[in-house]
C-alpha cells in the first residue's frame, strides 16, 4: 500500500472509530449496552468470525449438540455487543466496589497488596466487558501498570489511549520488546503489572489449553519467576446488564522446576485457571479470536477437530 493510501486508510478507520464512539456515547451507558447487544445478535452471525467462534466452541465442547452451540453463540454475541456499547462509555461506569456497577470478591487481597507495596503479576482473560479489569485496577491499585496489545493503526491507538486515560488507566506497556523493557523497569521499581493472557501469542510457548497445545504468552511466568513475584489471577463475570463481579483469586502455586520447565509449569497453571473460567461462563469469553493453528479454521467439519472432552 502506498503512503497516501495507507494514510487515507488510517484516517478513515479513525473516522469510523469516532463515529462509533460518538453514536454509543449519545445513547448513555445502559441504552448503549442494550443497543449493542441487539445489533451484535443480528449482525454477528453474518460475519466471518462467527465461524471462528463455532470452531473454538466445538473444540472446547466436542460433545455439545449443534443447537447448544447455536444458543451459546447467540449469548456470546449478546455479551460482545454489550461490551461494544459499554466501551464507549467506560468513564460513566461506577468502579467503586459495591457501587452501582461493580462488586468485588476478596477485595481484602488487593488491600493487602496496596498496604505492603509489594509487586505482583495480575493475570486474567477477555471475559464479559474485559475493559472492566484494567479500569478497576487503574482506579483501585496504587501502583500497577497495564500491558496490552496495541492496535495496528496509530491514529486509532491514540484514541484508545485517551479513552483509557479518561477512566483512570494511566500506565501503558504495549506487548513486544519495547513494552517488555518498560515492564521490567516498572517491576524493578516495585510496580505490579496486569495482563490478559488468553489470546494466541506466536512468540510465546506451546502450553495445554482447552485440550490442545496452544501458543501462549509466557511473559507473566517469566516475569514472576525472574523477580520472585506471585501470580494473582482475577476473573470477571457479567451479572446482569451493566453490572459485574470481579473476583481476586489466591496466588497460583509456584513452580517446582527451574528454567524453561518452570516457565511452562506456571504458564500451564495460568491456562488451567482460564479454562475453568471459560467453562464456568462460556457465553462471556472472547470466542471470536483464532486461538489455535490456522488449519483448524479452514475446515467446515469441526466435529472431529478435537479429541478433548467437555460439555457446556
Amino acid at each position: 500500500m502506498t503512503g497516501f493510501l495507507s494514510t487515507f486508510s488510517r484516517r478513515l478507520e479513525r473516522l469510523a472509530w469516532d463515529g462509533y464512539s460518538a453514536g454509543f456515547r449519545a445513547m448513555g451507558l445502559e441504552r448503549a449496552s442494550d443497543a449493542g447487544a441487539k445489533l451484535a445478535r443480528r449482525v454477528g452471525p453474518r460475519t466471518g468470525v462467527h465461524h471462528i467462534a463455532r470452531v473454538n466452541m466445538r473444540l472446547a465442547f466436542p460433545q455439545a449438540h449443534e443447537r447448544e452451540l447455536d444458543a451459546l453463540l447467540d449469548a456470546m454475541w449478546d455479551n460482545l455487543g454489550r461490551t461494544l456499547g459499554e466501551v464507549a462509555n467506560m468513564d460513566r461506569i461506577d468502579l467503586n466496589p459495591g457501587g452501582q456497577h461493580l462488586e468485588v470478591e476478596n477485595l481484602e487481597a488487593l488491600d493487602a497488596i496496596n498496604a505492603s507495596g509489594r509487586a505482583v503479576v495480575f493475570v486474567g482473560g477477555h471475559f464479559a466487558n474485559w475493559e472492566m479489569q484494567p479500569a478497576f485496577i487503574g482506579h483501585y491499585m496504587k501502583n500497577c501498570g497495564i500491558a496490552y496489545r496495541a492496535v495496528n493503526n496509530p491514529l486509532v491507538e491514540d484514541r484508545i489511549r485517551a479513552m483509557r486515560t479518561a477512566y483512570g488507566v494511566n500506565f501503558f506497556a504495549p506487548k513486544g520488546p519495547s513494552g517488555a523493557r518498560v515492564i521490567m523497569g516498572a517491576l524493578k521499581d516495585g510496580a505490579s503489572i496486569a495482563m490478559l493472557t488468553d489470546q494466541k501469542m506466536n512468540d510465546g510457548i506451546a502450553a495445554p489449553f482447552l485440550g490442545r497445545q496452544g501458543m501462549t504468552a509466557s511473559a507473566p511466568a517469566r516475569m514472576a519467576l525472574r523477580y520472585g513475584l506471585d501470580i494473582v489471577p482475577m476473573s470477571l463475570r457479567r451479572l446482569d446488564g451493566v453490572r459485574f463481579r470481579i473476583t481476586v483469586h489466591d496466588p497460583l502455586e509456584k513452580p517446582q522446576g527451574q528454567g524453561a520447565a518452570a516457565v511452562l509449569e506456571a504458564t500451564t497453571r495460568i491456562n488451567a485457571f482460564l479454562e475453568a473460567q471459560i467453562h464456568a461462563a462460556p457465553s462471556q469469553w472472547f470466542w471470536v479470536h483464532r486461538r489455535f493453528e490456522k488449519a483448524l479454521y479452514r475446515t467446515t467439519d469441526t466435529s472431529s477437530a478435537s479429541s478433548a472432552s467437555g460439555s457446556i
